[in-house]
């Protein structure tokens, strides 16, 4: 029994394991208290989670019930919309179809009407949309308006960063679906008399900063972001519906944005993007400028709801 310390001698002589020392032991209990806390909040996560998705539920069957009884027609129309705009996403999921219709989509469902109108009466590409198949007016207003963003890039930052020092994201917004903002600065290329372009501002994310899943509400525009300084880092994109754009590869990207997206910046620098929208190319051109027009009437309303975590330059 050399080795054996004179408990531990005792503890092989009745066949019993030997006893930790108390150093030993407190580590043992320290490590085995920070896995039940670990556990602990994991468990706390999930049932938050599970809450989260029972109530949503509910909502939505207490919603839709009474609807169907006093309106069954209107109510499929609207739930038939719904699933034609949801099916456009080739990546379609739980989480998707949860947020669009009992979460962030329910403006974006409540417009799809509209939406799909839209669709009928201009080109229908999905997700990303090439800058070639945009008509040339269009693609000659974004050039502009890209070439004042770069030019301007030293005026634009200045009168953005001090918002920074504090915030998680700003907005720095010169035209807004049409109306003209109040700014700190003027860029004259901006407040050009513009077809095609309706908002004009500037984007930023702090470091390590991210949205969360999330829809535009309407498809009379598409957005149209052009990133200032691309990081080398794969870090640094925007995911849309199944596919990831990369800041680093091609620093302008239009798009959808009633798609299911996502932007991060997973560097430490900050990230500013131009933040354009532009009417859809469409066989209705007044039309479309008459419903932009309408829109620009609750764009506030829809600032202050979709843009609640932004914090605008003024």
């Amino acid at each position: 029994m050399k080795g054996l310390g004179r408990g531990d001698r005792g503890a092989a002589q009745t066949g019993r394991s030997p006893r930790p020392s108390p150093g030993t032991w407190s580590r043992q209990t320290a490590i085995a208290s920070g896995k039940v806390k670990v556990d602990e909040e994991r468990m706390s996560l999930l049932t938050r989670a599970n809450g989260k998705h029972a109530r949503r539920l509910a909502a939505f069957a207490i919603i839709l019930a009474p609807a169907a009884w006093f309106a069954p027609i209107p109510t499929a129309i609207m739930l038939a919309c719904g699933v034609l705009d949801v099916s456009r996403h080739h990546k379609v999921t739980y989480q998707l179809v949860e947020e669009y219709f009992t979460g962030k989509g329910l403006l974006t469902w409540l417009l799809s009407p509209i939406n799909l109108l839209a669709d009928l009466l201009s080109r229908k590409p999905r997700g990303a949309v090439p800058f070639q198949a945009l008509p040339a007016e269009c693609q000659r207003e974004i050039e502009v308006c890209v070439a004042a963003f770069v030019t301007e890039r030293a005026l634009i930052t200045e009168a953005i960063r001090p918002q920074m020092e504090k915030g998680r994201r700003a907005m720095l917004a010169f035209r807004w679906f049409g109306s003209p903002m109040p700014t700190p600065i003027r860029v004259a290329a901006f407040e050009q008399p513009f077809r095609y372009v309706k908002t004009i501002a500037v984007s930023t994310f702090r470091g390590r900063e991210q949205t969360s899943w999330h829809f535009g509400p309407q498809r009379l525009t598409y957005r149209v972001l052009r990133n200032l300084d691309p990081i080398d880092s794969s870090d640094v994109y925007i995911a849309v519906d199944d596919r990831v754009h990369f800041w680093n590869a091609e620093p302008l990207l239009i798009f959808d944005d009633t798609m299911f997206h996502k932007s991060v910046n997973g560097v430490d620098a900050l990230r500013y993007c131009l933040f354009v929208d532009i009417i859809r190319p469409n066989r209705f051109h007044a039309g479309f400028e008459l419903a932009v027009k309408t829109m620009s009437l609750v764009a506030g309303s829809f600032r202050a709801m979709f843009y609640k975590n932004w914090s605008f330059v003024r």
